[in-house]
C-alpha cells in the first residue's frame, strides 16, 4: 500500500470517527421521538418539511454567493486539493503569458516524494481554459492528479491566472507550454512526460505534439474537440452556433465591450444553455430534494464553476477563426506563429482519446472525426507510424470525464497503468477495453484487465458536411471585416475600464448568483439565522413518504418537459442552419465509432 493510500485511509477513518451520531430529535410535544434522523410516514407534516428544505436551499445559495465573493477577493487561486510549488511563471517570460507550471509536493500531511517512483514517467495535467479557472483535474483526492500520485508518477500541473497578459496571443501561450514540457523533461530524463489534456487543454496539448518541433511521450486527450465540424445529425448544436450568429464578429464585439478581454462567464453561459434541463433545473432540484446530503457536494463544485477567468481579444479571435469556425487544426492550416503551421500528421506520439457518448459538448464525433479526415484508411495510418487508442464511456457527461471519482479510479487508472503497453503497440488504430472484477472499484492490474483491440479507420467514418461549414467560414470572414471596419473602432473608442467593469457585473451568470449574498440582499441575513436554527432541530421526512414520492415524480416530469423543449430547440437550430448554409448540414446520422462485426 502506498503512502497516499494510507493517508487516504487514515483521513476516511478520521472523518468517520468525527461524524456525530444521530441523536433522537423531537419536533413538538405532539410527536414521538424520531430515530435515525427521519420522521416516519404519516407523522410529519409535508408542508413543514417543504418549508425547512426551502430555507436550507436558500441558505445554500447564500453560501455559494459568499464563496464566490471570497474566492474573487483571494484572486481566484487554483482549487487544487494538493499542496504545490511554482516551478515556472510564464508572466516573467520574454513573451509573457498568464500561465504557470506547478509541481505537486504534498498529499495530506505527507510529502509527495514518499510515494513517487522515479522510474515512472512524469505526468503533466493541463486544465481547460474555457471560461473557468484551473483545478478541476485535481480539486479532490480521487482525480486525475490523485490517481497519478497513487500510481507513483511525479505529477506537475499547468495553471493559469484570471487575467491574460496585455495583447496575449495563442502563440505566447503555446511557447510557454512548450517551455513547461521541456522543463519537466529535463528534470526527468529517463522517461518522456505523459501529457494529460482536458477539454480545451486537449487541443492545446495536441498543438505541442503537432508543431514544427514536436514532442515525445504519450498524449491523453479527455473530452477534447479536434474535429470541430463533426457531430450527430440533429444534435450537438454548439458546432452550429457560430453560423447562426454570423461568425466570429460576435466574440470580437464582446471582447471589445470588455476593454480587450472576453469574460469567461459568456463561455460558461453557453455551456449551461446546451442542456437547460440539467443546468437550470436538475442541478437545483437535486439540491432541493436532497438538501441534507447534497449541500457540500454542490458548494464544492460551484466554487469552481462560478470562478470566471478572462481571455484576451487576440486569443478568442484566434480560437473562433481557426478552430470553432475555420476548423484549421484538422485541415493542417492553423498557423501557430510566423514560421510554423500545426499539422496533425506530424504527431508521432502515442495518442489516447477518451470520449463519452453522454458528452454533448465534445461528442465522440468531435473527438475522433479527425482520424478519418487525415488518414484515408488504416494502411495510411500504419504507414505514418502512428498509434491511436480510443476508449468511450457509455453515459458520463463532459465534465465527468475528468471530474468523476469513479472515472478517475477506473478509466484513468487503467490508462496510467498501460503507458508502457502504449509504447509497445505497433502502428494502427485500437479501441481500449477495460474489465474489472465485480464489486472492486479500486483494483489494479492484473485484476484490472486492459485489452487493445484493433479497429479500422473506416469504422469511424465521415461525420460532417464540409461544404456547409465552409460557407459559414466565408460568411464569418465577411462579417468580421465589416464589423472591424464600421463598428469595432467606435466601440473600442467608447469603452473604458469602468464601462467594462459594469458590463462584467451585469452578466446573468454573476448577478443570478450574487443576488443571494447578504452583501447585496439584506434579507439573506435573516435566512441564515433561520437556517441555523432549522439545522439544529431538523428531522427530514423519509424517502418513502407519499408526499415526497409525489414531489419527485413532479420534478421528473418538469425535467422531462424541459428535455423535450431542448430537443425541439436543437432540431429547430439544425433546420435553420441547414436552410442558411446547405441542405446537407445535418451530417451523418451516426457519428459514433462503430464496429463492422
Amino acid at each position: 500500500m502506498t503512502i497516499v493510500e494510507k493517508v487516504t485511509r487514515r483521513r476516511a477513518e478520521a472523518d468517520s470517527a468525527a461524524q456525530p451520531s444521530r441523536a433522537v430529535v423531537t419536533r413538538s410535544p405532539g410527536l414521538r421521538p424520531v430515530e435515525d434522523g427521519h420522521r416516519p410516514a404519516g407523522q410529519g407534516d409535508y408542508l413543514q418539511d417543504l418549508l425547512e428544505r426551502w430555507i436550507l436551499f436558500l441558505d445554500t445559495l447564500r453560501e455559494r454567493a459568499d464563496n464566490m465573493i471570497e474566492h474573487e477577493r483571494e484572486g481566484l487561486p487554483p482549487l487544487l486539493d494538493f499542496k504545490f510549488e511554482t516551478i515556472l511563471d510564464a508572466r516573467r517570460f520574454d513573451e509573457p503569458a498568464n500561465y504557470a507550471l506547478l509541481r505537486i509536493t504534498q498529499v495530506g500531511d505527507d510529502c509527495a516524494e514518499a510515494c513517487i517512483d522515479e522510474s515512472k514517467a512524469p505526468v503533466i495535467v493541463f486544465d481547460p481554459r474555457a471560461g473557468h479557472g484551473p483545478g478541476i483535474g485535481g480539486f479532490k483526492r480521487e482525480s486525475e492528479v490523485g490517481m497519478a500520485m497513487r500510481e507513483g508518477h511525479p505529477v506537475y500541473f499547468v495553471m493559469f491566472y484570471p487575467e491574460p497578459m496585455p495583447g496575449q496571443t495563442l502563440a505566447d501561450v503555446h511557447h510557454a507550454l512548450r517551455r513547461f514540457v521541456a522543463e519537466v523533461a529535463q528534470r526527468h530524463p529517463d522517461a518522456p512526460p505523459v501529457l494529460y489534456g482536458n477539454c480545451q487543454a486537449g487541443w492545446a496539448v495536441t498543438l505541442l505534439a503537432a508543431d514544427c518541433q514536436g514532442l515525445i511521450g504519450p498524449v491523453v486527450l479527455n473530452g477534447s474537440p479536434l474535429s470541430y465540424w463533426a457531430g450527430e445529425a440533429g444534435s450537438n448544436t454548439m458546432r452550429m452556433l457560430g453560423g447562426l450568429v454570423g461568425g466570429s464578429w460576435a466574440a470580437h464585439m464582446v471582447a471589445d465591450l470588455g476593454d480587450g478581454r472576453l469574460d469567461g462567464a459568456w463561455l460558461a453561459q453557453n455551456f449551461e444553455a446546451l442542456q437547460p434541463e440539467k443546468s437550470i433545473w436538475e442541478k437545483y432540484a437535486t439540491l432541493f430534494t436532497n438538501i441534507d446530503t447534497e449541500r457540500e457536494r454542490f458548494l464544492e463544485f460551484e466554487r469552481w464553476w462560478n470562478g470566471f477567468y478572462f481571455l484576451s481579444r487576440e486569443e478568442i479571435l484566434a480560437i473562433t477563426r481557426n478552430l470553432f469556425i475555420g476548423n484549421k487544426l484538422e485541415t493542417g492550416e492553423m498557423r501557430i506563429c510566423e514560421h510554423c503551421t500545426a499539422d496533425l500528421r506530424k504527431i508521432r506520439n502515442p495518442i489516447v482519446i477518451f470520449a463519452s457518448k453522454g458528452d454533448n459538448i465534445t461528442p465522440p464525433a468531435e473527438a475522433l472525426g479527425w482520424i478519418s479526415h487525415l488518414y484515408e484508411d488504416t494502411a495510411a495510418l500504419k504507414a505514418a507510424g502512428q498509434r491511436i487508442v480510443y476508449l468511450t464511456h457509455e453515459h458520463v457527461g463532459h465534465l465527468g470525464i475528468f471530474v468523476s471519482a469513479a472515472v478517475a479510479r477506473f478509466e484513468h487508472r487503467a490508462i496510467l497503468e498501460s503507458i508502457e503497453e502504449l509504447h509497445a503497440l505497433p502502428p494502427g488504430l485500437y479501441e481500449m477495453k477495460i474489465a474489472k472484477p465485480a464489486g472492486n472499484p479500486d483494483c489494479h492490474k492484473p485484476d484490472l484487465e486492459v485489452r487493445f483491440e484493433p479497429r479500422e479507420v473506416a469504422d469511424i467514418g465521415k461525420t460532417f458536411p464540409e461544404d456547409a461549414f465552409r460557407n459559414v467560414a466565408q460568411v464569418s470572414e465577411l462579417n468580421e471585416k465589416a464589423y472591424d471596419l464600421f463598428v469595432g473602432p467606435w466601440l473600442r473608442a467608447w469603452t473604458t475600464p469602468a464601462t467594462a467593469a459594469a458590463f462584467q457585473a451585469m452578466h446573468p451568470m454573476r448577478w443570478s448568483r450574487l443576488m443571494f449574498s447578504e452583501r447585496y440582499n439584506p434579507w439573506m441575513g435573516a435566512v441564515q439565522a433561520i437556517a441555523n436554527t432549522t439545522r439544529a432541530t431538523r428531522a427530514p421526512l423519509s424517502d418513502d413518504h407519499p408526499a415526497i414520492q409525489a414531489e419527485r415524480t413532479a420534478f421528473a416530469q418538469i425535467e422531462n418537459q424541459l428535455r423535450q423543449g431542448r430537443a425541439a430547440r436543437d432540431k429547430a437550430i439544425s433546420g435553420i442552419f441547414r436552410g442558411l448554409y446547405g441542405a446537407s448540414a445535418e451530417g451523418s446520422p451516426d457519428a459514433e465509432p462503430t464496429r463492422k462485426d
